[in-house]
């Protein structure tokens, strides 16, 4: 049986931030936290616990989402601030 995923304590603050600035965002869960689009781009996001280190298996993205990422040829972002959030999508739409 599959455990219920856990929400990390900062996707509250990451939605909000992207939410401000125009991001068009989605809570999904699976695979990834978040579906988000920003000027007509649509790409995945999965919000990581800022205060975990690389080291920490609860930082770590499954075998599920590497396995997803593997094949899936969108863009996904994995970020741990709010900051990053909207640096990483806006940053990319200006491109």
């Amino acid at each position: 049986m599959r455990r219920a995923a856990r929400t990390d304590s900062n996707q509250a603050a990451v939605v909000d931030a992207l939410k401000r600035v125009g991001v068009s965002v989605e809570i999904i869960g699976q695979p990834f936290d978040l579906l988000i689009c920003c000027r007509g781009e649509t790409s995945l996001m999965e919000v990581k616990n800022p205060d975990r280190t690389s080291e920490d298996p609860q930082s770590r993205l499954t075998k599920a989402q590497l396995e997803f990422i593997s094949r899936w040829p969108g863009k996904i972002h994995i970020v741990r601030t709010p900051e990053e959030a909207v640096r990483v999508v806006i940053g990319e739409a200006m491109n």
